[in-house]
């Protein structure tokens, strides 16, 4: 049954398009996916990745939202602004202060209410006083009853979000796991070519097992405050063991000794784990993003990361193994989409629910009876 699934999937992907990137630009007038037909770059595409080159804000928001989209026929376009967009990536060029080579992307977690917000909004200020150009990615949480999110990250940073060389964008994650959107990922390539050279990925409110941001970024920070647990809170895994870096904020007033001695905890905790990359030590730091200390100290450390990260090479192996981390995402997402619409599943879907509710049928079993179904459907197609 799997092998016949294994078989079917990759005969699959091409009846519809997928949003995934691709580095080949089809000619309009000659591609056909399934009973569309794909071709030269569309008006909208093009004109909105010139916007992106130029350094239009209004492009690149609306870049994010096309990719963003659900929509069927924003797709089409979708792959093709992605398609541009990385090609272009190869000839771009990054002048800053700090001498940086490339991009840097950034992922920000943490669990909720421990100043994530409050940092990104100081050390963006920061970042861009030293002249580099940030973008701010925030996933809100997605109400699973409603799917509607609040976007009020936003409004946490009041200057930040107003600075010309700054782009804030609060982005809900539809009820995705991991503490980040479906899009992400994308979102990232489009702020680059855009010319923001630094990332900053800001996950929702996260525990344990939300990891999902570290298979998009750089170097995956954590953020922890004092009194968040003992030694064996920290020696747990998941999270913490994917962390490159690891931030004790609001290390001020009365929190200034609890921080000191979590900032011990954790290290000892991470000498239990085996780390991320063997040429880099995760560090545990203090900081105050209310009362910005410690910041150029964090920076300094996720300076000598990117270093030692891109002189050894790591910096895009690491980005190559992400890509195709995402690639088998995509793949997962297509499937179970055309699985939701294919004509034949849904018209015995409500049946086997009813059956699944009632008793009457185990899960396991209408879920292999739905998988037997779909195969056998595509295996006649012509």
């Amino acid at each position: 049954m799997l092998r016949q699934a294994s078989s079917a999937a990759l005969s699959l992907l091409a009846t519809r398009p997928s949003v995934a990137c691709s580095a080949v630009l089809l000619p309009r007038s000659s591609a056909v996916l399934g009973a569309r037909t794909i071709t030269a770059a569309s008006p909208r595409a093009s004109g909105l990745f010139e916007g992106l080159v130029s350094g239009s804000r209004n492009c690149l928001a609306k870049a994010i939202t096309l990719v963003e989209s659900t929509r069927y026929d924003d797709k089409d376009d979708a792959s093709e602004l992605l398609s541009m967009v990385l090609r272009s990536s190869s000839i771009r060029q990054y002048k800053t202060q700090d001498n940086f080579k490339s991009t840097f992307r950034i992922g920000l977690s943490g669990a909720p209410g421990v100043g994530k917000s409050s940092f990104i909004e100081q050390f963006g200020l920061f970042l861009i006083e030293r002249g580099h150009k940030v973008a701010v990615l925030a996933v809100d949480p997605s109400s699973a009853r409603t799917g509607g999110s609040i976007l009020g990250d936003k409004t946490r940073m009041e200057f930040l979000s107003r600075h010309d060389d700054a782009f804030v964008r609060p982005s809900p994650s539809s009820c995705t796991l991991g503490g980040v959107a479906r899009n992400t990922n994308e979102a990232i390539l489009i702020c680059e070519a855009a010319g923001y050279d630094i990332i900053l990925v800001e996950t929702v409110g996260v525990g344990q097992s939300e990891t999902m941001v570290a298979d998009m970024v750089d170097i995956f920070t954590l953020l922890v405050a004092p009194g968040g647990g003992d030694e064996l809170q920290g020696m747990k895994r998941g999270i913490m063991e994917l962390s490159d870096l690891v931030l004790v904020n609001k290390a001020d007033g009365v929190l200034a000794v609890p921080a000191r001695m979590a900032q011990m905890e954790y290290i000892s905790a991470l000498k239990f784990m085996q780390p991320v990359n063997a040429l880099w030590r995760p560090e545990v730091l203090l900081m105050s993003a209310a009362e910005k200390k410690g910041i150029d100290e964090v920076w300094n450390s996720m300076k000598l990361y990117y270093k030692t990260m891109y002189d050894s090479k790591s910096l895009f192996q690491r980005r190559a193994e992400q890509n195709k981390t995402w690639m088998w995402r995509q793949i997962t997402e297509e499937l179970l989409w055309r699985l939701r619409h294919d004509p034949k599943v849904k018209a015995s879907l409500l049946q086997l629910e009813e059956s699944v509710k009632n008793g009457r049928i185990t899960p396991g079993s209408a879920a292999e009876q739905v998988l037997h179904q779909f195969i056998a459907d595509q295996q006649v197609r012509p």
